[in-house]
């Protein structure tokens, strides 16, 4: 049996072991270990699960990983999220769909806190989903919005996706985080656009808000401000330049911290949640980046990319000929898999042909999180549609997808903007460094 074919082998043994639901972390370990044993023998592979995992889970940049999810986790517990929201609501309610395009907003200022797509649409949703029930909004578009709003988590800064993609490319953290913040803003917009038009065609599907004084819009501003200015702080820092990543992790943390213990919101229950949680989130990360750094090596060892961007080049479709493949494949992949699965599955495997076909790191990174994005809410898998159906239990699933299929093409809007105009994604990086 050939390398290549062990590669092939491998690949296909991987996914077999996700369908039957073991841990992606796990699944990868396996395959690259017992891969890497069939080629080089059992010395090699036991070295290499040892020194890659100790290498890159030694990694200071990864710090960042706890940290801005302890700080999503506080500001959780704490109640901040329902100030985003009511903050949210007081500005843009009386617009049509006006509640469900605050809880768009509010997932979007909540993803600069979280950065994980799922925490933000439970804490969001639980907010905004018995609000829209009150005000009868359509079970669809109320769910719809909560669902793709929450995949913005995966974009915004600070992505926990960016993270682990930047580890895997060796690509700069912060440039990634920069490079998130404008598809982050245009695809809140057209979220909201989607909202907008669903609400005009149908006023009972998203009914407007009632009136709110100006004097109570700046009240609800001013209850969400301290919570917006850590997120200013933390992500202006990095861009100023003034602090690193893990830095501003550190800071945001701390400050979310302090803001919970002063306003008394912080006790000791949920701070062990919050730590609790952190922990857990925590070592799933670190788990399937410890898979990653062994499935690795082990895919390198097979020429598994190098023949398949090979393949790709010869066939003669050109660099987006070659990245329309990609964005398929993507499409496919996100009907059974999880977001964190895919990226960590196919980063390794389309990000060499990507830069061979002469494309920017920074903005593959981009697409590809926006491709997993998409994913989140394609059926049959769609974790964000799954976490949403927790929250409204009354609500059958194929409402909740068909709520989430206009957000679906918003997204293929965003990713084409993305493609057409790459400095959408490129200027501010580009600016900072």
């Amino acid at each position: 049996m050939t390398d290549f074919s062990i590669g092939l082998l491998g690949i296909g043994a991987m996914f077999v072991l996700l369908i039957l639901r073991m841990p992606v972390g796990m699944a990868m370990l396996a395959v690259g270990f017992f891969g890497t044993w069939m080629l080089n023998g059992f010395r090699s592979a036991n070295a290499l699960m040892v020194t890659e995992a100790f290498s890159h889970v030694s990694n200071y940049n990864l710090t960042v990983i706890p940290l801005f999810i302890l700080m999503g986790n506080i500001a959780s517990v704490a109640g901040f999220s329902r100030g985003l929201y009511e903050a949210a609501f007081a500005w843009v309610g009386r617009a049509p769909g006006g509640l469900a395009s605050a809880s768009v907003l509010g997932c979007a200022a909540f993803s600069a806190v979280s950065g994980s797509s799922v925490a933000t649409a439970v804490t969001i949703g639980k907010v905004a989903l018995p609000e829209m029930a009150r005000f009868n909004y359509a079970p669809g578009l109320a769910t719809g919005a909560v669902a793709a709003g929450g995949t913005l988590g995966f974009l915004i800064p600070p992505s926990t996706g960016f993270v682990i993609y930047a580890i895997l490319t060796e690509q700069s953290i912060g440039q990634l985080f920069m490079s998130g913040i404008l598809p982050g803003l245009l695809l809140t917009a057209l979220f909201i656009a989607t909202v907008t038009i669903i609400s005009l065609r149908n006023p009972e599907a998203g009914p407007r808000g009632a009136y709110i004084p100006f004097s109570e819009m700046m009240a609800a501003g001013l209850r969400a401000a301290p919570l917006l200015g850590v997120i200013i702080i933390s992500i202006g820092g990095i861009y100023l330049g003034v602090f690193t990543p893990v830095e501003a992790a550190g800071i945001g943390a701390g400050l979310v911290l302090i803001m919970a213990l002063f306003t008394g919101k912080l006790n000791w229950s949920t701070g062990s949640k919050a730590v609790g949680d952190t922990v857990r989130t925590t070592a799933m990360l670190f788990l399937i980046i410890i898979g990653a750094a062994v499935l690795n090596p082990f895919l390198s060892m097979t020429q598994l990319p190098a023949r398949l961007g090979e393949a790709m080049t010869t066939m003669g479709l050109g660099p987006y000929g070659v990245l329309f493949l990609i964005v398929v494949a993507y499409l496919i992949l996100g009907m059974f898999m999880d977001g964190l699965a895919m990226l960590v599955v196919t980063v390794p495997i389309f990000y060499p042909i990507m830069m061979q076909m002469g494309f920017d790191p920074i903005w593959f990174g981009v697409v590809a999180v926006i491709m997993i994005e998409m994913g989140m809410i394609t059926p049959p898998v769609g974790m964000n549609v799954f976490v949403v159906k927790g929250i409204a239990r009354d609500v059958p699933m194929s409402t909740i997808f068909k709520g989430v299929l206009p957000f679906w093409f918003a997204m293929a809007v965003c990713l084409f903007l993305i493609v057409i105009f790459p400095q959408i994604a490129l200027v501010i990086p580009q600016a900072m460094f």
